[in-house]
């Protein structure tokens, strides 16, 4: 491999989290070694800041994160930047899924996710068992453990500040119907829709995205130009695999996702296929 990328970015679901959302410590032992190296490490997901203080093991360090597809970046608890949904855009997206009975979670940034009481009977109904059949683990664990821990349920939506919308269906003809709800409604209000697995979909600010973000936390580094490698596996992946200067997909990537990138891990990500690139194409080639 050619490249020596001075910024790496890395997703988390299906790429450094395995399939029951750990991260190994032989994963977070090689980014430490990388950016011993001087090589700058940055995580990039559609997850939540609060998300991620829960999922990543002790003493795991990244140079920043990437939050919710690109509405927010970190270092620490420094904000580098942050983008929020409208309260017109909340109100519309929310009357509208009710209307198509779709599961939602909105995530404000300074409170839990949230869910309107009157909706809770048809969003827990998508939750219910068994597991549908081409669901993923992961994301079924993680819409459990909402329903059961992380979701507020609110008689009126509160706050002025919104990271992102999530929407989840047992089937995909229920959320594809849906996204063919919001593509009718970006014709009316401007905003980016993304999935992330075939069950899922996330409403974000328009024009935002794990793209969007990598140019901001790069520029925030002084690091614009350099040679930047992204490892992914899914849809909401591809703005970032076409602005880095090198793209892999993990072994566990659907055939679209593997077809635009530039390299695929030998490994999936419960073999810890993140570790092992790195380690063998990033970290050997870097101390040679």
């Amino acid at each position: 491999m050619a490249i020596k990328p001075k910024a790496i970015f890395l997703d988390m679901d299906g790429t450094i989290l395995n399939h029951h959302n750990k991260v190994s410590m032989n994963t977070k032992t090689v980014i430490d070694d990388l950016r011993s190296e001087g090589i700058f490490v940055f995580i990039a997901t559609g997850r939540s800041a609060v998300e991620l203080n829960e999922m990543l093991p002790e003493g795991f360090a990244v140079d920043g994160i990437i939050t919710a597809n690109g509405m927010s970046g970190y270092i620490g608890e420094e904000v580098v930047f942050e983008h929020s949904l409208s309260r017109e855009l909340v109100g519309a997206v929310i009357e509208r899924a009710r209307e198509n009975k779709v599961y939602y979670e909105l995530f404000p940034y300074d409170e839990p996710r949230m869910v309107l009481q009157q909706d809770k009977a048809y969003v827990e109904a998508e939750v219910r068992d068994p597991q549908p059949e081409g669901v993923e683990i992961n994301e079924w664990i993680s819409r459990k453990k909402a329903i059961k821990e992380e979701i507020t349920w609110k008689e009126t939506i509160t706050g002025n500040r919104f990271s992102k919308f999530y929407f989840f269906a047992r089937s995909r003809e229920h959320i594809n119907n849906w996204k063919v709800e919001l593509k009718q409604l970006q014709k009316e209000m401007d905003f980016t829709m993304t999935p992330s697995s075939p069950h899922n979909a996330e409403v974000m600010v328009a024009n935002v995205s794990k793209a969007s973000g990598i140019e901001q936390m790069l520029d925030h580094f002084g690091l614009m130009g350099c040679e930047t490698l992204a490892v992914g596996d899914s849809d909401n992946d591809v703005k970032m695999f076409q602005y880095v200067t090198y793209a892999v997909a993990m072994k566990n990537a659907p055939d679209h996702i593997k077809a635009i990138a530039d390299d695929v891990t030998e490994f999936t990500c419960d073999e810890e296929g993140v570790y092992h690139y790195l380690k063998s194409n990033i970290l050997a080639v870097k101390t040679q």
